[in-house]
């Protein structure tokens, strides 16, 4: 048995989980206002500034905003994934790990989640994904609006998989792998390939077909992957660094 002794929690720490099962508790929603800072300082006995760190940890989290001024002070919030992303893309950084390892990363989650998606995605989002199928198709010359769609598609598969876990790491790993911001160029032949790849799906998701659903997105994540290798294995061997996203 390990006897390295457990770091202790710092109290801003301790407190923020405080704030965040009061925020519960209480049934608090988005737009809520917490107490006052006079309120909170008697309330959890602690100095103002071990509140105010721990309410800045949880505005970096996204669970809260600081709103200045009179009438102001912490607002409920709803966090994203962007706090994910950039917790990921340091542990990656400090790991040495390649752009590659969220290519990969992709080809192993995104396979399931589109098997879920099949069986569990509501018409409203199958509207969704097929107006992303397309407007992608409406717009394949311009790459702009095709980045922006390829990221709604795969995030509507996320969020349809009904898997939470899903959603939050899809929408960080696409936000630190975002290939025009690291070099990967997508001319409009395989631009329309993509279409096609993302026509597949749906149309495999839309019938209910969960093992064609992941197959049809296992080979195409395979195929960009396979593209990625062959016109840009320098991007994809390149370390991840914060900052390197979008």
């Amino acid at each position: 048995m390990s006897t390295t002794p457990t770091r202790p929690q710092k109290t801003a720490m301790l407190l923020a989980q405080r704030i965040v099962g009061d925020i519960n508790r209480r049934g608090n929603t988005v737009g809520d206002r917490l107490p006052p800072e006079r309120v909170m300082l008697e309330e959890y006995e602690v100095g103002r500034g071990t509140l105010r760190e721990s309410l800045r940890f949880l505005e970096l989290q996204g669970v809260i905003s600081l709103k200045p001024g009179p009438g102001g002070g912490p607002v409920v919030q709803q966090p994203d994934a962007t706090s994910l992303a950039t917790s990921l893309t340091l542990l990656l950084q400090f790991a040495n790990a390649p752009f590659r390892t969220i290519a990969e990363a992709r080809g192993g989650l995104e396979p399931m989640m589109a098997q879920l998606a099949a069986e569990r995605m509501s018409d409203e989002q199958l509207l969704d994904l097929k107006a992303s199928v397309e407007t992608m198709e409406e717009h394949l010359d311009n790459q702009a609006v095709f980045l922006d769609e390829n990221k709604r598609f795969h995030d509507v598969i996320a969020r349809g998989s009904g898997n939470a876990m899903f959603g939050y790491l899809v929408d960080a790993l696409l936000g630190i792998l975002d290939g025009s911001a690291i070099g990967i160029d997508y001319p409009e032949v395989r631009r329309t390939a993509v279409h096609k790849a993302h026509l597949n799906i749906y149309e495999a998701i839309a019938s209910r077909d969960a093992a064609q659903s992941a197959a049809a997105m296992e080979d195409h994540i395979a195929q960009y992957l396979k593209y990625a290798e062959k016109k840009f294995p320098d991007v994809l061997a390149a370390p991840i660094t914060w900052g390197s996203g979008s």
